[in-house]
């Protein structure tokens, strides 16, 4: 099946949406359209002269980067500024280029998970709160043959996710009455006749930011002129994101060793260590932040972590850090090109379940500046 990359990027933010990107964070579509045919996406996690070069070789319909290319305004587009030509041979090429920042690491799921998963730490919460949704419940009617076709048109703008489930749905079979006037234009039935039928009762739950978007794939599917459907607030606990994770290793380990454990998992050449006079030898309780996350670690020392992964740590944040009695490690920026293929893995998983026609490709440009020498 053929695919625009509009249609791409519904299916993209389902998984990861964009209005779980912290205030300020400029996620989303940043060059050219997505009303377009595509035929070959590739995963990044920056957007360099580099990959754009890499992209133009590969005949690359849209780029998906973690890591948004223009964070303030351009001043001029000067072909002799390297980077200012990136953007004027991206739009020569027609390639789009589409960001998903924070709320890659805000969500469930996501990079900060990974994280956790590749070293092996049980996440047990995030680190600081960042967005708190109250939730609705929608109860729609449909008969019983269109139940199906209505739970993934639901599923498929993000109702029913709960914690680490996503698709949830409650279904409870019963007839439905109705009578067209002469003015209608039934589906089923004709005018002025008492029609009966086998419908099924759909419940999902869903953050209430989502409303427009769940009733309008509702009414879409919907084979009926009149929907008839509830539309309910919650007095459940609202649905809570946050930005890092806070977990614990499985059994205590010295810190020297979970360092090696740190270059080891993400094939590092060397990393930073900052360490307090009375540092603890043994570790367990682990907080980590992709990026650029020092700014959070008092966050760290209030949920008692042990060691405070983050990249980019400032000089004089370092020492903070040590004056407090936290140990951190830095192992910059770059771990988050991990990103890319766990991108690429579900990407293939869409593409299967979808039956697209379409080829997803890691990109094979190493972006970090830096070497150990």
């Amino acid at each position: 099946m053929s695919l625009t990359a509009k249609e791409f990027i519904t299916k993209f933010e389902t998984f990861c949406p964009l209005w779980l990107a912290e205030e300020g964070d400029p996620c989303g579509l940043h060059i050219g359209t997505l009303d377009k045919k595509i035929d070959r996406v590739m995963m990044t996690l920056d957007v360099r002269p580099e990959v754009v070069e890499e992209a133009i070789k590969k005949d690359i319909d849209l780029i998906v980067a973690k890591h948004p290319p223009i964070f303030k305004p351009i001043e001029r587009l000067n072909a002799d500024d390297p980077q200012t030509k990136m953007y004027i041979d991206l739009l020569k090429h027609d390639i789009a280029v589409y960001a998903a920042h924070t709320n890659m690491d805000i969500m469930w799921g996501g990079l900060n998970d990974w994280f956790c998963e590749m070293l092996d730490v049980n996440v047990s919460d995030y680190l600081v709160k960042t967005h708190e949704i109250p939730l609705k419940k929608l109860a729609v009617y449909v008969p019983i043959a269109d139940g199906k076709k209505m739970r993934q048109a639901l599923g498929a703008v993000g109702a029913g996710t709960q914690g680490n489930y996503r698709n949830t749905s409650y279904s409870m079979v019963g007839t439905g009455r109705f009578t067209p006037n002469e003015k209608a234009h039934p589906t089923i039935g004709s005018s002025n006749r008492e029609e009966q039928v086998q419908e099924v009762r759909i419940e999902v739950i869903f953050p209430e930011n989502l409303q427009a978007d769940v009733l309008q794939a509702m009414y879409q599917v919907h084979p009926y002129e009149e929907p008839a459907y509830d539309l309910l607030p919650l007095e459940n606990l609202p649905q809570t994101f946050g930005i890092g994770r806070i977990g614990q290793l499985r059994a205590p380990m010295e810190i020297e060793n979970f360092v090696q454990k740190v270059k080891t998992t993400f094939q590092l050449e060397g990393l930073r260590l900052i360490q307090p006079k009375d540092a603890k030898h043994m570790i367990q309780t682990v907080a980590i932040c992709g990026g650029s996350g020092g700014k959070f670690y008092p966050d760290a020392l209030k949920k008692q972590a042990d060691v405070y992964i983050t990249g980019d740590i400032y000089y004089h944040t370092a020492h903070d850090m040590q004056a407090s009695g936290l140990t951190a490690i830095d192992p910059g920026h770059n771990i988050e090109v991990v990103c890319v293929n766990k991108f690429i893995e579900k990407m293939e998983q869409w593409k299967k379940e979808e039956n697209w026609s379409i080829d997803f490709l890691p990109s094979t440009t190493n972006t970090n500046p830096f070497q150990f020498r």
